[in-house]
């Protein structure tokens, strides 16, 4: 379950939630997914910080007591299962990854890239 549950207003309200150690490792992602795609829209949904690229769902963050999650969508979690190996995944969309473990940032900038453009791609249609 995500660490606390009281309703929360905006995505700081949501990381402030959190320990310092757990929060820092949210705000890392956070940064990280704002300057990979500086376009999209950050807001909150479903509880937690969700990323909508022209106006569709891209990508959502959550944390939980042993682990945070980065949900992106069952073919980006496919196109990188090879790179996912020393993690733990689900063939949806999740990834999971442990707060006493560094934020594999040129893995996660891929998996954005990739993810942001699928959504492109299916605007067009």
């Amino acid at each position: 379950m995500i660490m606390k549950t009281e309703k929360r207003e905006s995505v700081e309200d949501y990381l402030c939630s959190f320990p310092e150690k757990q929060r820092d490792l949210l705000n890392q992602l956070r940064m990280l997914i704002k300057k990979t795609m500086p376009q999209i829209e950050e807001k909150l949904s479903w509880g937690a910080p969700t990323y909508v690229l022209e106006g569709r769902y891209c990508l959502q963050f959550a944390g939980y007591q042993k682990h945070l999650g980065f949900y992106t969508s069952p073919a980006t979690i496919r196109q990188f299962q090879t790179d996912l190996k020393p993690y733990k995944t689900n063939e949806k969309n999740t990834l999971q990854l442990r707060w006493d473990q560094p934020l594999p940032e040129d893995l996660l900038i891929k998996m954005i890239q990739f993810r942001a453009e699928k959504v492109r791609r299916e605007s067009l249609k």
